[in-house]
């Protein structure tokens, strides 16, 4: 059985963050409901007009809000508020990346569905939380990568900060948020009692910078950007030419060294005074980083990963996302999974990590707009009569 099972999950939440958030949850076995305005999530039709998109399941939405259900619902009209406390008396948990003040003032904030239900958990993501001065303030991935830092240590010092090649700040929030419901998840199980778990953009990703705050703050020191040098700045963690591509090394300790340097046929380097220990290579990292790709450059990266694999030298080509997803390693995990739909089967992408029992795993298809609405208020005790003047005054 998956570890959320029989938990059910009130999701409003957009865009990107949010949905990752309760994606997660929905893997592991939640059932989430996603309430969305009756002309959808603005992400389900996205911008390229492919068959997908005008289907209103353009793959970015697909991406972070398959396996849960969808039912729809104009949030302006007292009958819809209605409808969500009654859904709200039953749900385990409320998601929710609007900015803060904006569900209060629909009359679904957490201080009004707490007295409806005690043991909710609700879960609000939002740039800079639900307390203190810039609590009011609208926030997106680019404007969180630049504040939190992360930007000012990525890419490289002649180019200026540099953004991260995904969204990054939003999944970092979307995977804080999803562990913050799993904690407020298992201590219900010890106080009985629900809670507001207050997830800030800026906090989740500064939480993923701990190592370079903590430096900062107990030495002074400031990190730089570093181009494609690893974070311990030696200079065998780096990236390099290949004949026909890149690959990178992580190659960190004096043994890993000694093994590069044999298997690139440069023996002598390792009695060489410029590189006895890792001071001295730091200090001629130049040199060395061009010893080590005039012998890189004369064969092909996929040659050179092999034979690093077979002398244990840390190392990886630099490949694409198509050529990633077809890595033979993939069938023996679990984290690519084909889906079944009405129009055909999709491949996406599952859970980051396995469970011996009960893994994630997504068991619906992504859902049309609305496509579980009379379910859902059929679940919530509402009749075929008031279903039908429900839809009939256009509430949902």
């Amino acid at each position: 059985m998956k570890p959320f099972v029989g938990v059910k999950i009130l999701d409003f939440t957009r865009v990107l963050a949010g949905p990752y958030a309760s994606y997660q949850l929905a893997l592991l076995g939640a059932d989430v409901i996603k309430v969305e305005a009756r002309d959808g999530d603005e992400m389900r039709f996205g911008s390229r007009a492919n068959d997908w998109e005008k289907r209103g399941l353009a793959a970015p939405w697909v991406a972070v809000n398959a396996g849960k259900r969808s039912i729809t619902l104009d949030l302006k009209k007292p009958k819809a508020i209605e409808i969500i406390k009654r859904l709200a008396a039953k749900a385990d948990v409320v998601m929710e990346n609007f900015r803060p003040g904006v569900m209060n003032k629909l009359g679904i904030g957490y201080e009004a569905l707490k007295p409806v239900n005690p043991r909710l958990i609700y879960c609000a993501v939002s740039g800079f939380g639900q307390v203190g001065p810039a609590a009011k303030t609208a926030a997106f991935d680019g404007m969180i990568q630049a504040m939190s830092g992360l930007m000012s240590i990525t890419g490289f010092p002649a180019n200026g900060p540099t953004r991260v090649g995904f969204a990054g700040a939003d999944v970092m929030s979307g995977a804080t948020a999803a562990f913050g419901v799993a904690s407020a998840l298992y201590q219900r199980t010890h106080t009985g009692k629900g809670q507001l778990v207050d997830v800030a953009m800026i906090d989740a990703v500064m939480a993923y910078l701990a190592q370079q705050f903590t430096e900062h703050m107990m030495t002074g020191r400031v990190h730089e950007q570093a181009a494609n040098l690893s974070v311990t700045r030696k200079p065998t963690g780096d990236l390099f030419k290949t004949r026909d591509g890149w690959i990178v090394l992580a190659v960190m300790t004096d043994p890993q060294f000694q093994r590069l340097m044999k298997t690139l046929g440069r023996e002598d380097a390792l009695t060489d005074p410029r590189f006895v220990d890792w001071p001295t290579r730091i200090q001629n990292n130049k040199v060395l980083h061009e010893i080590v790709e005039e012998a890189l450059k004369k064969d092909t990266s996929a040659t050179w990963a092999e034979r690093f694999a077979r002398a244990d030298v840390p190392a990886g080509r630099v490949l694409t996302i198509p050529e990633t997803a077809q890595l033979d390693l993939f069938r023996h995990r679990t984290v690519l999974q084909d889906v079944d739909t009405e129009h055909g089967p999709i491949r996406m992408v599952g859970s980051g990590f396995r469970l011996e029992h009960g893994g994630g795993s997504v068991d619906r298809p992504p859902a049309r707009l609305g496509q579980h609405t009379d379910e859902v208020l059929g679940e919530a005790g509402y009749t075929a009569a008031e279903i039908a003047e429900i839809r009939g005054a256009e509430v949902v």
